[in-house]
């Protein structure tokens, strides 16, 4: 399908939260033309969104050219791939690594996401203030940090010498953990991951990256409303 072809996607997502991030990003690299529908926390539980995401979180795609309505943020990003990236500009189709670039997505949406989200969740959400649950997922986010470090050990990027889509869907949650911690606390934690340091001073300099993590790095946390707090404290219905 040609690009001039191609029909806008639309991209439903809170903006800057992370996974929705994570998927602009890939349509931008991808030059994938689409549509963004801002949907803010009270949206996602209302009858017309939930009929297209039943767990009411973003993001969530439609694709008009092929049909298909998409949520959870790993199986968005599978499908662009899948369906847009037939020159592999950020994946590839050898067995080895094509299966390595998925075993780094499952990391990401298993092992990171949750546990950077549980950060900012005890940091600046939770009803009840917990030090120890704040540390705990600080110190979880280090040790992902620490993986990657290792994943990058005498490499550039993680799968087959090039940045993919692996790189790509780690970074958007990285900036989340910064902008909870700060940055002397992120300096602190990847002072001593020279790898990941290398990589992450490389990968945050590519333009489309930079433009679209700019606004998480500015996340103001008042800016989740006080009722959605008080559903998601388990404070009312």
């Amino acid at each position: 399908m040609a690009a001039r072809d191609i029909k806008p996607l639309v991209l439903y997502g809170i903006y800057p939260t992370a996974n929705p991030v994570k998927v602009a990003i890939i349509l931008e690299i991808l030059n994938i033309p689409y549509e963004l529908k801002s949907t803010d926390f009270r949206q996602c539980k209302e009858p017309e969104y939930l009929a297209i995401n039943p767990n009411g979180r973003c993001p969530a795609i439609h694709d008009p050219n092929t049909g298909l309505s998409l949520w959870e943020s790993g199986a968005i990003v599978e499908y662009l791939v899948d369906e847009y990236d037939k020159e592999n500009t950020i994946s590839f189709s050898s067995l080895h690594e094509k299966y390595h670039l998925r075993q780094w997505l499952h990391f990401q949406v298993s092992g990171q996401g949750p546990y950077i989200g549980q950060f900012s969740w005890f940091k600046w959400y939770h009803v009840e203030k917990f030090p120890s649950a704040v540390d705990r997922y600080a110190k979880e986010t280090r040790r992902v940090m620490g993986v990657v470090d290792l994943g990058l050990k005498d490499k550039e990027w993680l799968v087959g010498g090039k940045m993919t889509y692996a790189d790509i869907c780690l970074v958007p949650w990285f900036f989340w953990a910064k902008r909870i911690g700060g940055d002397e606390w992120y300096a602190e934690q990847v002072s001593e991951l020279p790898n990941f340091q290398k990589w992450w001073n490389k990968i945050i300099e590519v333009p489309k990256i930079k433009e679209f993590c700019a606004g998480i790095a500015q996340f103001d946390p008042s800016y989740v409303p006080k009722d959605v707090l008080d559903r998601l404290n388990n404070k009312t219905a």
